[in-house]
């Protein structure tokens, strides 16, 4: 008999109706360190990401990974998005309704929270320290999608943007159909062919949307005040690492951490041992973890 799986997978009904599902990872540790949630790249969804999800669970930590509405496992509006502040909203509000409070010992404290933003996910982390600030205490950002490397051509865009009047819910394919940009691993590459939930297409108003969240972001960086771990593959084809550093330099916080990890594809997850930048995370996230629990404790 197959072992169960470590996680439950859950709805969110948004503010607007849409209802929308996501995946939980329970602590095996009590008391647990922290939240940690994660929002995944513009192709991918929290099925990439079970082994991450599953061992950090087993190092003390809940985890949610929330599949972005019109992905995964949410099939209504697929590929679309009303706006980019809409998906802020949504992650905001999953964000408040998690548990403020832990208990350790005779003492309750803040249940510190991170969010940990992956690939284009990344843009979105940012941003909500501008939309919704004052809900995390820490942002993860894995080869996140802040200076893109791959854009649609020069004349797709201008078809995008036109079709985005007439028609917005109308789909282009997404410019990173070839799994060799995320993972050099021939298991992986076939995980990714076969993969019925990856998202391969986008609508018009989505595609107009990342771009306007693109524009959002340059008025970032100033907002930014909690920690940031920013963790990049040296092999990137997707994202611009130097100009992602550069970005990344800029943010307000003083806490800012880069690892780069020689070798690496895009996706840490499907490199050969993804221990490796596991443990440097777990490091990371227990540092904070413990910090704010000390800064908390009542």
């Amino acid at each position: 008999m197959a072992d169960a799986p470590a996680y439950a997978v859950h709805d969110f009904k948004a503010s607007d109706g849409y209802v929308w599902r996501y995946r939980r990872y329970p602590s095996a540790l009590q008391p647990t360190k922290a939240e940690v949630v994660f929002i995944h790249g513009i192709q991918s969804h929290a099925g990439w990401y079970d082994f991450s999800c599953s061992w950090l669970s087993q190092q003390g930590y809940n985890v949610s990974f929330l599949d972005r509405r019109g992905s995964g496992m949410n099939a209504e509006g697929r590929g679309d998005i009303p706006s980019f502040r809409r998906l802020l909203d949504d992650l905001s509000e999953y964000l408040a309704n998690l548990p403020r409070a832990v208990t350790r010992g005779n003492n309750v404290g803040k249940m510190p929270v991170f969010l940990a933003g992956i690939s284009w996910g990344g843009k979105l982390a940012l941003a909500m320290e501008r939309r919704h600030p004052g809900l995390v205490d820490g942002i993860v950002l894995l080869a996140p999608g802040i200076r893109p490397r791959i854009k649609p051509h020069l004349w797709d865009r201008v078809k995008i943007l036109f079709t985005r009047f007439f028609r917005p819910r109308k789909v282009f394919p997404i410019p990173l159909n070839d799994v060799e940009l995320f993972t050099q691993s021939p298991r992986w590459q076939q995980f990714l062919r076969e993969d019925p939930l990856r998202l391969q297409s986008a609508s018009a108003r989505m595609l107009i949307e990342s771009a306007r969240l693109d524009g959002y972001l340059r008025f970032v960086p100033k907002y930014v005040h909690v920690p940031v771990l920013l963790m990049l593959a040296e092999h990137d084809r997707i994202i611009h690492n130097a100009k992602t550093r550069e970005y990344v330099e800029k943010l307000a916080t003083k806490d800012k951490t880069v690892i780069e990890y020689p070798g690496a594809h895009h996706t840490l997850e499907f490199e050969p041992d993804p221990l490796v930048f596991l443990s440097d995370l777990k490091h990371w996230l227990d540092e904070r973890a413990a910090k704010v629990a000390q800064n908390s404790a009542t």
